[in-house]
């Protein structure tokens, strides 16, 4: 059983110091569902962020770094499931999860002072992480309980069709476009 919060990850048995800030893991998140970058620059940039020396750190380590990254994002746990549909854009929905967060945590996680180049101070990843399971009834939960039911194709009932119609800006996922893309869509006025 791990019962602490690593500030540190063994990679290739070299201890390093990460990024642990919920945030910078956020960062990661968005760099994920970033259209302009390949898999390779996504995972690259992933470790740029994390790893506090990453600079220092050996080719040879990057693959057992990547997989400790998202070990790490995972919450300790290997990504061994399934994958189902996507329910979450952290990127879109940041906005409707910081508020239950802060409610489980008791107080406003954005004004939690965290300097990433000295890597001290704010709240480490894990225990976002935690309050984010534990958000309950909400906005939030509302949302992904429609994206649910759309992704699995199961019926609505009258007042979930209502709310959805209401709501589909939150609901459905923003189309991301490259930057390429958009300047076709400006020319052809879409944009």
């Amino acid at each position: 059983m791990n019962y602490g919060l690593p500030k540190k990850l063994n990679v290739c048995g070299i201890d390093y110091a990460i990024r642990y800030d919920y945030r910078c893991i956020l960062d990661i998140l968005s760099a994920m569902e970033d259209p302009e970058l390949d898999q390779q620059d996504k995972s690259f940039l992933a470790m740029i962020i994390f790893y506090q020396e990453f600079d220092d750190m050996p080719p040879e380590h990057y693959q057992d770094a990547l997989r400790q990254c998202f070990w790490f994002i995972n919450g300790g746990h290997d990504d061994t499931g399934k994958q189902g549909p996507k329910m979450v854009s952290w990127d879109q929905d940041i906005q409707h999860i910081i508020a239950p967060v802060n409610r489980v945590l008791g107080r406003e996680i954005r004004d939690i002072p965290y300097d990433d180049v000295a890597n001290t101070g704010g709240l480490h990843w894990w225990t976002f992480l935690s309050a984010y399971m534990e958000i309950g009834d909400c906005l939030f939960a509302q949302i992904v309980r429609i994206r649910n039911l759309k992704a699995r194709g199961k019926p609505m009932d009258k007042s979930d069709k209502a709310w959805y119609m209401q709501n589909r800006d939150l609901v459905d996922f923003k189309q991301q476009f490259t930057d390429a893309d958009n300047d076709v869509l400006r020319d052809w006025g879409v944009k």
